[in-house]
């Protein structure tokens, strides 16, 4: 039976959410002079621009007139922020564990909700974008589909030519973890170095009884890699 992996981009495989949260701290500083909490950054991870902005505004009460202008500067200018300041790592054992993956018939798929260039670009420098059968980006799918839709993973889903029941995501975000369930396909938890409190912040994955959280989380991709490779290889 065909099998296939679906791995998030930022923070699952490269090391650049921190870089995310610093560009759009400053592009909202730029724009409001208001100083948002990075975190909230990590949290909201996976929504697509305009929705990520103005869900900003309102969990920080920043006071500004949320319209169409503003929004599309502000995710203009953190794109522009994130190309300057971006010195993105492949996430420790990531690029080992794709090499692996070569080795067998397993399938391995990105979904991000950045721009294909970005991806490129980004993966080109640290794993290979080669090193992967699909990319889904945020250029592949509709307005208003990124995560908590399924829409991302059903996509690859669909590019795979997979059933949910023959694929795992491998996430690091909240709202992936509820895109994946909405997809319908069994996904995995690795932490890397979020801020984020896995009893706190994952909210969904906290409203799973016991049973179906155990054994999807893991502190790292290093350490997800010995379960992703015996899943898929075998």
């Amino acid at each position: 039976m065909k099998k296939g992996l679906i791995f998030d981009m930022d923070g699952v495989l490269i090391d650049s959410m921190s870089f995310h949260a610093e560009a759009m701290y400053i592009a909202i500083k730029e724009k409001t002079n208001r100083d948002i909490n990075k975190k909230i950054v990590y949290l909201l991870e996976g929504l697509p621009g305009s929705k990520l902005v103005e869900e900003i505004f309102r969990r920080e009460k920043i006071d500004e007139d949320i319209d169409g202008k503003i929004v599309k500067s502000i995710g203009e200018r953190k794109t522009k922020i994130f190309k300057s300041i971006q010195k993105s790592k492949a996430i420790i054992g990531a690029k080992e564990l794709i090499d692996e993956l070569k080795r067998c018939k397993c399938l391995k798929a990105v979904v991000s909700g950045s721009s294909k260039e970005e991806i490129g670009s980004i993966l080109d420098q640290n794993i290979g974008s080669s090193s992967f059968d699909f990319v889904i980006s945020g250029d592949d799918l509709k307005a208003g589909q990124g995560k908590p839709d399924p829409a991302p993973f059903q996509t690859a889903l669909q590019q795979m030519k997979l059933e949910p029941s023959q694929a795992i995501v491998v996430e690091n975000s909240p709202l992936g973890v509820e895109a994946a369930h909405n997809a319908h396909i069994p996904f995995i938890i690795t932490l890397n170095d979020t801020p984020l409190d896995i009893h706190v912040d994952f909210d969904f994955l906290m409203r799973l009884d016991e049973g179906e959280r155990e054994g999807r989380i893991f502190v790292d991709t290093k350490a997800a890699a010995g379960y992703l490779k015996n899943w898929c290889c075998t």
